[in-house]
C-alpha cells in the first residue's frame, strides 16, 4: 500500500520528482548517510517526550510506521471516546496517511500539537509570518506540515473543530533542575518510536517546563484558502492530489529543474555512494534537458559558492560556468580584499581552465602578517547547546562550554601544545570554569591570539552575559578577561573591541586567499586539506 504520507508531502513540496525516487532503493539518498540529521532527530525526541508530559494520562499509538490501517483503526476505536488525549493518533483518507504528535480531543473540539526541537519567544509576532505579510521561508515546511496533518484529519471527521499548535522550547523559560536532559535518555532500547527512555512520569518532576506552544490555527486557515503558497504554480489542495497520484502511481513527475532545488538535491552519487546506486539529479537532467556524459563533465553552476544569481541565470539557460561572464555574475572588484564575487570569478576561470594553482594576494596578507605579534596562539573551543538544558537556570539551547585547545607557535618556528582544558565533572556548569582555565593560559603570554570563524567570540560573548547575570565572586575579572580577547556582537548593550581582540584566519582566508581544491568552500574543513595538499 502506498499511501502520501506527511513526510513525501513536504518532499513533494521540495520537488514533485522527488516522490520518484523516495523508497526507491535503486537510487542514492545521501540524507540516509547523513548522520548529523539522526542526530538532530534524537534531540527532537527528548522534546517530544517531555510534550507528552504536558498532557498526560494519553495513550500512544506506537504501530510501526508500515502498518497504515492497523493504527488507523486503533486510533478511530480510541476516538469513539468523548473525551480523550492520543499520541502518535494516526488518520487514513483515500491514500493520505498523518500521525500527529499530540491531539486532544474534548467532545468535538481538538487541539492538533505538532511538536519541533525549534526554539522560539512568546512575544516574538512575527515568529512565522514576517512584517511584510509572507511567510518566513525557513517555517514553510513547518507550517504546510501542519496544513497537511489537519487537512487529513477533518477529511476523516468533517465535523471537527480543530486548532492547530506548534509546541517548541521556549527561550523565555529556564530549566529549574540540574540534569534535565539527563532525564530523557536516547537509547535503542526506548519503548516506542522516539527510542527516548524517561527517567521521571510527571511534569511536575522536573519543576517548570522549557517548553511553550503557540497557536497557529489562523496561519493554517491562510495555507487552506491559499493566501500563502508554497509553489506558486500549485494551489494546496492541487498539491495533494498531484502528490498522491505520483506516489501512488510510482510515476516520475517531469516537474521543471530549478537551481536551488537541483543543487541541494539529496538523490546524487557521492565518492562514498554505493557505485551500483543511479542517481536521480542526473536521471532528471537527461530527460529534461538530455544532457549526456559529455555535459555531466562539465563545469556547472551548481558548486559556485554563494551564488545568489545561480537561480535567475539558471532560468536564462546557463548551466556552465563556460557560459558566465564577468558581467553576469555582477564581479564586484575592491583593492584591500576578495570580494565573494572576486572569488567566484577565481573558482569559475581556475576550473574551466583546469588551473589548479592557488591565489595569494601576497602584499595584503604580507601586511596582515605584520601585524601580528609573536609568540601566536590558536585556540579552539569545544560547546554544546540543547533544548533540553543539562544544568539549573539555563535557557533551552544556551551555550556550554566544556573543552579548549591552546596552541602556540613561537618565532623559531616551534609549535606547542601549551594548554588544554575539559570538564569532567558529571553535571557541573562548565563555563565559568572554563573561562578561568583560558584566562590563565593566555594571561601568561602576549602575542596575538586566532580563531577561525565566529564561533569562539560568540561563545565568550555569551559567557560574558552568563557571568553578568551571576554571583560569581570573581566575575568583574572574568568579564574584563572576555573584554581583552574579543569584541562585543552586533546589537550588545554594552560594546567593546579587546586589546588582544581574536584574529579570525577565515576572514583572512577569505581576504587574501583562494585555492580550487576548497572549490569555493571557506570552511576548515576543505581549506586546511586543499592547503596541505598545494603546499610543498
Amino acid at each position: 500500500m502506498r499511501v502520501l504520507s506527511k513526510s513525501r508531502f513536504k518532499l513533494g513540496l521540495e520537488c514533485p520528482n522527488k516522490l520518484f525516487y523516495t523508497s526507491n532503493k535503486e537510487y542514492s539518498n545521501v540524507k540516509n548517510e547523513d548522520t548529523f540529521l539522526a542526530a538532530l532527530a534524537q534531540g527532537g525526541f527528548q522534546v517530544e517526550e517531555l510534550a507528552r508530559m504536558h498532557f498526560p494520562g494519553g495513550t500512544l499509538i506506537d504501530e510501526d510506521t508500515w502498518e497504515y490501517e492497523k493504527a488507523w483503526n486503533l486510533t478511530k476505536k480510541l476516538l469513539e471516546q468523548k473525551n480523550v488525549i492520543i499520541y502518535e493518533a494516526a488518520f487514513l483518507f483515500e491514500g493520505l496517511y498523518i500521525k500527529t504528535d499530540i491531539l486532544i480531543k474534548k467532545g468535538n473540539v481538538i487541539d492538533l500539537i505538532e511538536v519541533k526541537s525549534k526554539s522560539f519567544l512568546p512575544d516574538d509576532d512575527y515568529l512565522f509570518i514576517g512584517k511584510s505579510g509572507k511567510m518566513l521561508a525557513g517555517w514553510k515546511p513547518y507550517l504546510f506540515d501542519v496544513a497537511f496533518q489537519r487537512h487529513v484529519m477533518q477529511s476523516c471527521y468533517p465535523y471537527w473543530e480543530i486548532n492547530s499548535f506548534m509546541m517548541m522550547a521556549d527561550k523565555s523559560k529556564t530549566a529549574s533542575i540540574d540534569g534535565l536532559n539527563q532525564l530523557f535518555r536516547i537509547t535503542k532500547k526506548g519503548n516506542n518510536r522516539t527510542g527516548i527512555t524517561s527517567k521521571v512520569n510527571r511534569l511536575e518532576e522536573i519543576g517548570n517546563s522549557v517548553l511553550g506552544r503557540k497557536n497557529i490555527t489562523e496561519i493554517i486557515n491562510d495555507i487552506e484558502s491559499n493566501k500563502h503558497k508554497y509553489n506558486e504554480n500549485l494551489t494546496f489542495q492541487e498539491s495533494i492530489v498531484l502528490f498522491k497520484d505520483l506516489y501512488e502511481n510510482d510515476t516520475y513527475a517531469n516537474w521543471p529543474t530549478s537551481f536551488s532545488s537541483c543543487k541541494n538535491c539529496e538523490f546524487k552519487l557521492t565518492e562514498s555512494s554505493d557505485s551500483k546506486l543511479k542517481s536521480g539529479f542526473k536521471e532528471c537532467f537527461k530527460k529534461q534537458h538530455k544532457w549526456g556524459e559529455k555535459e555531466f563533465n562539465q563545469p556547472n553552476i551548481f558548486d559556485i559558492y554563494d551564488f545568489r544569481k545561480g537561480n535567475k541565470l539558471f532560468q536564462d539557460g546557463i548551466f556552465f560556468k563556460k557560459d558566465l561572464t564577468e558581467d553576469n555574475i555582477g564581479l564586484k572588484v575592491e583593492a584591500e580584499k576578495l570580494t565573494t564575487s572576486n572569488r567566484q570569478w577565481l573558482q569559475i576561470e581556475k576550473e574551466i581552465n583546469n588551473d589548479s594553482s592557488y591565489y595569494v594576494d601576497k602584499d595584503g596578507l604580507k601586511d596582515e602578517l605584520e601585524k601580528w605579534v609573536f609568540p601566536l596562539h590558536f585556540i579552539d573551543f569545544e560547546t554544546s547547546m540543547s533544548a533540553l538544558p543539562f544544568n539549573k537556570g539555563l535557557k533551552p539551547y544556551e551555550q556550554v562550554a566544556f573543552q579548549f585547545s591552546h596552541h602556540i607557535y613561537h618565532e623559531n618556528g616551534t609549535i606547542e601544545h601549551a594548554r588544554q582544558y575539559i570538564n569532567n565533572t558529571i553535571g557541573g556548569f562548565p563555563n565559568f570554569k572554563f573561562v578561568r582555565a583560558l584566562r590563565d593560559a593566555l594571561s601568561n603570554y602576549e602575542g596575538t591570539i586566532f580563531r577561525y570563524s565566529h564561533h569562539e567570540n560568540t561563545i565568550l560573548n555569551a559567557i560574558y552575559i552568563q557571568l553578568n547575570d551571576s554571583a560569581e565572586l570573581d566575575k568583574e575579572d572574568l568579564m574584563s578577561f572576555i573584554q581583552t580577547i574579543s569584541h562585543s556582537k552586533r546589537g550588545s548593550a554594552i560594546e567593546w573591541i579587546g586589546k588582544r581582540d581574536m584574529v579570525d584566519l577565515w576572514d583572512i582566508e577569505k581576504r587574501y586567499y583562494y585555492n580550487p581544491l576548497t572549490r569555493g568552500s571557506n570552511s576548515l574543513k576543505e581549506v586546511l586539506p586543499a592547503s596541505i595538499s598545494s603546499s610543498p
